[in-house]
């Protein structure tokens, strides 16, 4: 690799790899072991191409969703951990404000699946439409639509506070609002 595209990568890691864990342990179900292997293998695979690669990020968070992909597949019954702890802020907001539901939601999102909490964060979090989940996952745009149905459904049943209605206008769980959840 050139010494201009070394430098590049380097910067890239510095200035996006906060972001990039974050969705990494959200991937992972809060498992941060997990996700910073995750993140490494990505930019591992990235570093590697990082000249021929025209979108950086894009290219990085698809190797991690596929990478991710490929870690339920395998491993379907092993038992989920789950973290107490949860990764700090980028905006450094007021991290006491309406944490009971964060801490909730959090937990729920560690007892979905696997294929289920991916399904979640790729269509909520990452905001991609059905047909794109569906393609980085390798399954029908139904099967998307209907686990993303099922998931929510089960995040109603675990947090009590999202309920039929949704949360109420001022929270905002996990630092981001899902378009379903909140209907």
């Amino acid at each position: 690799m050139e010494a201009s595209s070394h430098d590049e990568f380097r910067e890239f890691v510095a200035m996006r790899s906060t972001a990039l864990l974050r969705l990494a342990v959200l991937l992972t179900g809060g498992d941060r072991h997990a996700a910073e292997d995750l993140l490494q293998i990505a930019l591992m695979k990235a570093y590697g191409r990082w000249a021929r690669i025209e979108q950086h990020e894009a290219y990085v968070r698809q190797v991690m969703y596929r990478q991710q992909v490929n870690r339920w597949r395998l491993r379907r019954h092993r038992a989920e951990t789950t973290v107490p702890v949860l990764p700090e802020s980028e905006t450094g907001a007021d991290a006491g404000a309406d944490s009971e539901l964060r801490i909730a939601l959090w937990a729920a999102l560690g007892r979905l699946s696997k294929r289920q909490r991916a399904v979640v964060v790729l269509r909520y979090f990452e905001d991609l439409p059905e047909a794109e989940v569906a393609a980085l996952l390798g399954c029908p745009v139904g099967t998307v639509r209907s686990t993303a149905h099922r998931s929510l459904a089960k995040l109603r049943a675990l947090v009590a506070e999202l309920g039929p209605e949704g949360p109420s206008e001022r929270v905002q769980p996990l630092s981001y609002t899902p378009k379903e959840v909140q209907r």
